[in-house]
């Protein structure tokens, strides 16, 4: 049992100067420690925010472009599906001659409109065979174009800014039984 003496417990001091000096040292280097780990908090949750509002944006900016991506495609489509109409209108009105004039008429606004969305056709007539690009429907003997080269384009393939939307199908050459 501890006898009461009427004192106060008194803190522990540093016994010399030097420890003094080295007390104070340390509790100005935990203070600074402590102030440098509050503004690196601070910092932590201000980018935390950041990267939160960044994730929001960039899913807004998805979904406008999943909704509004096709404006522009339809936009271009427009004046061919009024020429159709037009022409469907009219076709009971027709000659054969103005039909076929208007028919390649509506294909070349749809080649420009294509072009202008930058869809590009494939037509690889008499290039090697690229399996990559192209689909090969049949191989045909021949004696003129070299094997593993395209004879004759069944379909023409399209890319959409260099990126392939659906190959060209094709047949391809082959070398002759024989040969």
């Amino acid at each position: 049992m501890k006898e009461d003496t009427g004192f106060e417990p008194t803190a522990v001091l540093p016994e010399t100067a030097a420890q003094l000096v080295e007390f104070e040292r340390l509790q100005r280097a935990l203070a600074d420690a402590e102030e440098r780990a509050k503004s690196h908090w601070e910092q932590y949750l201000r980018a935390l925010a950041e990267l939160d509002n960044v994730r929001k944006r960039s899913a807004r900016d998805i979904e406008a472009a999943n909704r509004y991506g096709l404006e522009k495609f339809a936009a271009e489509l427009l004046p061919v599906k009024d020429t159709l109409e037009l022409a469907v209108h009219n076709a009971s009105r027709a000659d054969a001659t103005s039909l076929r004039e208007g028919q390649e008429a509506t294909l070349q606004l749809l080649d420009r409109a294509l072009e202008r969305l930058g869809v590009t056709p494939i037509n690889p007539q008499g290039q090697p065979f690229d399996p990559a690009r192209h689909e090969a429907m049949m191989a045909q003997e021949s004696k003129e174009a070299p094997a593993n080269s395209v004879l004759e384009v069944v379909q023409p393939g399209y890319e959409l800014n260099g990126r392939l939307l659906r190959p060209a199908r094709v047949i391809v050459a082959r070398a002759p039984d024989g040969a």
